[in-house]
């Protein structure tokens, strides 16, 4: 049976907010580090800076909800050219539960949830073509 959006088990939860063992594996995906955390407070297992918006995109949105669309639109356009660590990404989160780590105040409008949305979507796109 082919992978799908289903069968991805994909979170996404603030870099301040308590690890868990449900988290399964923990992935920062914000291209700095977040703000007033040490090293050994953040549990996470991975650090794809690559797969983080832009700095210019980032500055541009500026957490600005209506923005949210443009931003994914533009964020998606910067991570179809970002092939290989998409891929790396989808083989993570197909060996089980993976959260996407992301340090914004915003729990709806944030690159992770952009990046969950972009995740499932080729997911989709691969199980179509078989």
């Amino acid at each position: 049976m082919p992978d799908t959006k289903d069968t991805l088990r994909i979170m996404v939860k603030r870099a301040y907010d308590a690890s868990a063992k449900s988290d399964g594996h923990r992935i920062l995906v914000d291209r700095v580090w977040p703000r007033g955390l040490s090293k050994d407070e953040l549990r996470r297992d991975d650090w794809v800076k690559e797969i983080a918006p832009s700095t210019e995109l980032r500055k541009w949105f500026d957490h600005d909800p209506a923005k949210w669309n443009a931003f994914k639109d533009r964020y998606f356009r910067e991570l179809d050219h970002r092939p290989e660590a998409i891929k790396s990404l989808l083989v993570k989160c197909r060996a089980g539960t993976a959260t996407l780590v992301f340090g914004a105040k915003d729990t709806h409008h944030n690159n992770a949830s952009a990046l969950k949305e972009y995740l499932e979507r080729q997911a989709a796109k691969e199980a179509r073509a078989g």
